[in-house]
């Protein structure tokens, strides 16, 4: 049996090379990347079961896995499962208002939503897009994050809480517009704390502000 098992190998080895040889490197690269999608689909299945799921309907906007790398939208990686259900539960009930989540959201059951709020507080978060170095707005918008006590509510690092979202690492464009309809009264949180800040800022606060926390590497307990 092992003498036939070290047969097959070699032959399928053979196999391998002459194909690369005879027919070129194409089919070579399309062994790798079967090799590579079956790897894709395995670890998929060990994270959240059989292709495909609720949340692989979110990654055009929010990325895969949560993950966007798009300034222009949130990541849901590694925020709070309690903030993200709250935030879709808002959505559904006309208190948070967006003409692609309202409708998404109300089309969700309380067990979906806290299906999704669980499989997105589980994976690992990184940096949105890279915004460009400024050292001189990123300091103002240090400045601005520690005056207002920030931290109060978004937790260590910025990483978030059951009442706030993790802002390390979100899309610069994503927090300027999240900042401004705080600021305009478009956007409302519970106690009215946000609109109260963003009140108090400048435009140009806001672009520091959002600088600032774009350019922040989420700490997980992952993170040396």
């Amino acid at each position: 049996m092992k003498r036939a098992v070290k047969i097959g190998a070699a032959v399928a080895g053979t196999t391998l090379v002459v194909a690369g040889t005879v027919l070129g490197p194409e089919i070579v690269s399309g062994y790798r990347f079967m090799g590579a999608l079956d790897a894709y689909y395995a670890d998929y299945e060990t994270n959240v079961g059989a292709w495909p799921q609720l949340q692989d309907s979110c990654f055009q906007c929010h990325g895969v896995n949560g993950q966007s790398g798009n300034a222009q939208y949130a990541s849901l990686a590694g925020l709070p499962a309690t903030y993200i259900e709250n935030q879709l539960q808002a959505f559904a009930e006309g208190r948070r208002h967006d003409p692609q989540m309202g409708p998404l959201a109300a089309s969700l059951d309380d067990g979906r939503i806290a299906q999704l709020a669980d499989y997105f507080s589980r994976q690992s978060p990184a940096r949105n897009e890279a915004a460009a170095k400024d050292s001189a707005l990123e300091q103002r918008g240090q400045a601005t994050v520690a005056a207002n006590a920030c931290t109060s509510c978004h937790g260590d690092h910025l990483m978030g809480g059951p009442i706030a979202p993790r802002l390390a690492g979100q899309g610069e464009l994503y927090l300027v517009d999240q900042l401004k309809a705080f600021k305009s009264g478009q956007r409302q949180d519970a106690n009215r704390a946000m609109n109260g800040i963003a009140g108090t800022l400048s435009d140009t606060d806001i672009a520091a502000t959002a600088r600032y926390l774009a350019g922040l590497t989420p700490v997980t307990n992952d993170t040396p």
